[in-house]
């Protein structure tokens, strides 16, 4: 049980990291690309990176990438050990959904500067090669 419930929290982890830094990199950079002087909203914006991204395997190819740069770099077995940590600290009584929230924050941290630059130059190569559909899309 204990070890299923790990793979479901670190699975969700990497989902939510990838999440994350789209929505870092919107903030950072595709928001003033995008938005100039057009008066599409943040959420919509938001919305159509998103389906383009799904729309085109690119959030699976993305997903896939994340997955193997963070095995790589040890940071899937340092999430497992931190689930096993939290097990034991709470007996074995924490929900999945306790699990992510509290190593949701440790999780965002701890992914290496090289994986979130490799994934934000990606997105911004998506955006990119694709801006033209987010300008129609308005």
């Amino acid at each position: 049980y204990q070890r299923r419930v790990r793979e479901a929290v670190v699975s969700t982890q990497s989902t939510g990291v990838l999440n994350y830094y789209t929505n870092y990199y919107y903030k950072s950079n595709l928001s003033t690309c995008i938005m100039g002087s057009n008066e599409m909203s943040e959420k919509h914006i938001r919305s159509v990176l998103n389906q383009s991204l799904i729309a085109s395997g690119e959030k699976e190819k993305l997903l896939d990438l994340l997955k193997v740069k963070l095995i790589e770099c040890g940071w899937r077995n340092e999430m497992k050990q931190q689930c096993r940590e939290a097990l034991r600290r709470n007996k074995s009584k924490v929900s999945v959904e306790e699990l992510i929230e509290e190593l949701t924050p440790k999780a965002r941290s701890s992914v290496p500067d090289e994986v979130k630059r490799e994934l934000l130059v990606r997105l911004r190569t998506f955006v990119d090669n694709n801006s033209d559909q987010f300008l129609s899309d308005s």
